[in-house]
C-alpha cells in the first residue's frame, strides 16, 4: 500500500465530478444462506471475514484502503492489500458484501466502494451484532457516499496520525433544539491529553447539485444546537469544535463565502477547514485553517494549531 504521503494527486478522490454515477460492480443472481453456511463450515469464510464485515457495518461505505488501514490499526493480520482485495472479491460473489465504482465523462473512478448485501446483515445479526442496515441504503446517492468516505478518511488519519487520539464516532448525532431536527455529521474525532480533551465533529461539504443552499440549510441546525447549548447537550459535555472539510483550497474558499453572504456565525466556536487531502500529510497539525481579517477588513487564510494534535 502506497503510503499516504506519496500519493501525487492534485484532485480528491472524493470529489464531486460532473455527470458522475454510481454504477454496480457486486454480483448478480442468488446466493442461499445455506451456501454460504457451507462455506463458514468448511473455513472458506472465517474469523478475518467477519471482522471486515464488522467494519463496513460500522463506516457503511468503504473503500478496500479505508478498510486495509483499520484493520492494521486493530492489529488484524491481514498480510498484504492484495489478501485483502481477494477476501472482499468472495464476500462480494456469496453476496455479503456488494460494491459500487463511480463512472463520469472523465471515465471510471480508481477505486470501488463497498457496503453490506442482506446476507451480510444476517451474518452479523447471527453473532448479536447490530446491523441497522436496510435495502435502501445502497440506493443512497454519489453525494452521500462520498461525504460518507471523505468521513472515513478524516477519522482514519486522526486515528492514525494523532498521539492524542482518544476515540471515534462516525455518525454522530446533533439536535437543534428549538428547530426540533437531528443533524448526522460526518465524524467525531475525540482528542484527549493530561485529562483535557475536546470532541472535533466534522462536515464534509461536497459541489453537488445545488450544495450552496443544502450547506447552508444545514448550518442553521448546526447553528441553533450552539446558540442553545448547555452541558451534555446531544452527549457533550462542552461544545465540539466544527470543521469544514472541503473538496480542495478553492472550495474552502466558496464555503467560507456562504456563511459570511448568509450571516452565519457561531459566538461559541471558531470555524475550521480542511481539504480532503490535507488528511495525507505525515502530520495533522497544521491541517486546519481559519480566515481572519486584516488590517483592511479583508478576510485571509491562516493555518492554525491544536495544541491536542501534536
Amino acid at each position: 500500500m502506497v503510503e499516504d504521503e506519496k500519493i501525487k494527486t492534485t484532485v480528491s478522490p472524493f470529489a464531486i465530478r460532473e455527470g458522475e454515477i454510481k454504477t454496480f460492480d457486486g454480483k448478480d443472481g442468488y446466493v442461499s444462506i445455506n451456501q454460504i453456511i457451507h462455506k463458514i463450515n468448511l473455513g472458506h469464510i472465517s474469523e478475518i471475514h467477519f471482522q471486515i464485515l464488522e467494519l463496513v457495518n460500522e463506516f457503511e461505505f468503504m473503500t478496500s484502503r479505508q478498510i486495509y488501514q483499520l484493520l492494521l490499526y486493530k492489529n488484524v493480520d491481514i498480510k498484504s492489500q492484495d489478501k485483502l482485495n481477494n477476501k472482499l472479491e468472495q464476500l462480494v460473489k456469496t453476496k455479503i458484501l456488494t460494491r459500487y465504482y463511480f463512472k463520469s465523462e472523465e471515465g471510471k473512478g480508481i477505486y470501488r466502494v463497498y457496503c453490506l448485501e442482506k446476507m451480510g446483515k444476517y451474518l452479523l445479526n447471527s453473532k448479536e451484532i447490530e446491523c441497522k442496515w436496510q435495502p435502501t441504503d445502497n440506493i443512497k446517492p454519489v453525494e452521500m457516499l462520498k461525504k460518507r468516505l471523505a468521513g472515513n478518511q478524516i477519522i482514519i488519519a486522526y486515528m492514525r496520525k494523532s498521539s492524542n487520539f482518544a476515540g471515534y464516532t462516525v455518525k454522530p448525532q446533533i439536535k437543534a433544539k428549538t428547530i426540533g431536527k437531528i443533524i448526522k455529521a460526518n465524524g467525531e474525532v475525540k482528542v484527549s491529553k493530561n485529562g483535557k480533551g475536546i470532541s472535533l465533529i466534522f462536515e464534509c461539504v461536497r459541489r453537488d447539485l445545488n450544495w450552496e443552499t443544502k450547506f447552508i440549510d444545514r448550518m442553521r441546525l448546526y447553528k441553533d444546537f450552539y446558540d442553545n447549548f448547555v452541558p451534555y447537550d446531544s452527549g457533550f459535555q462542552i461544545p465540539p469544535q466544527l470543521i469544514f472539510v472541503c473538496e480542495d483550497d478553492k472550495h474552502t474558499t466558496e464555503v467560507f463565502k456562504e456563511l459570511v453572504k448568509n450571516g452565519i456565525e457561531i459566538d461559541k466556536i471558531k470555524f475550521y477547514f480542511t481539504t480532503d487531502l490535507k488528511q495525507n500529510s505525515t502530520t495533522l497539525e497544521k491541517s486546519l485553517i481559519e480566515f481572519v481579517k486584516d488590517e483592511n477588513g479583508k478576510y485571509k487564510a491562516k493555518n492554525i494549531e491544536i495544541k491536542l494534535l501534536k
